[in-house]
């Protein structure tokens, strides 16, 4: 019990120590690189990141399942189809959707959620038939790359979709 106590102490002074050399810590002057600074609810420069952050994806994915020759055309189909829009979605005006009422805001709604819809069965098909070319040993490679982009890690840690395991 004593032995508990004193780890206990060592910790909290531990734990003290270093909140206080934080909150010592001037921040960096000037705040972070203009280069790493984004315009708050710029749909422009957000889907330019996403696409950068696609292609990147997309490449180290194409260099691990090491394709060959005859995968290449069903690769192709698989990236022309799951492609992101050439353009941001617009989003809907606000001013706009507050005039409408109740049931109408609900008819955009479900109308914005059939377009999701309808371009989660593409990606699904898509994926699908990509899949189907693939060896069993690039099947479970691609499980693995994919599994990381829906919230899981390498290690199972939880990702950034709030998805996977809590711990």
């Amino acid at each position: 019990m004593k032995q508990f106590r004193k780890h206990l102490l060592v910790a909290t002074l531990l734990a003290s120590l270093g909140l206080a050399a934080t909150a010592q810590t001037p921040p960096p002057p000037g705040g972070p690189p203009a280069a790493q600074r984004m315009e708050p609810h710029d749909p422009a420069r957000m889907h330019q990141r996403m696409q950068e952050h696609r292609a990147k994806h997309l490449a180290e994915l194409k260099e691990t399942l090491k394709l060959n020759p005859a995968q290449e055309s069903a690769w192709t189909a698989f990236t022309a189809a799951t492609q992101l829009p050439a353009t941001p979605r617009a989003r809907p005006d606000r001013a706009e959707f507050e005039k409408l009422s109740t049931p109408e805001r609900i008819d955009r709604m479900q109308a914005f959620k059939a377009e999701r819809d309808e371009q989660m069965r593409r990606y699904a098909d898509a994926t699908k038939t990509f899949y189907a070319a693939l060896t069993p040993e690039q099947k479970k490679t691609f499980d693995d790359q994919t599994l990381r982009h829906f919230g899981r890690g390498r290690h199972g840690q939880q990702g950034h979709h709030g998805m996977g395991p809590r711990h």
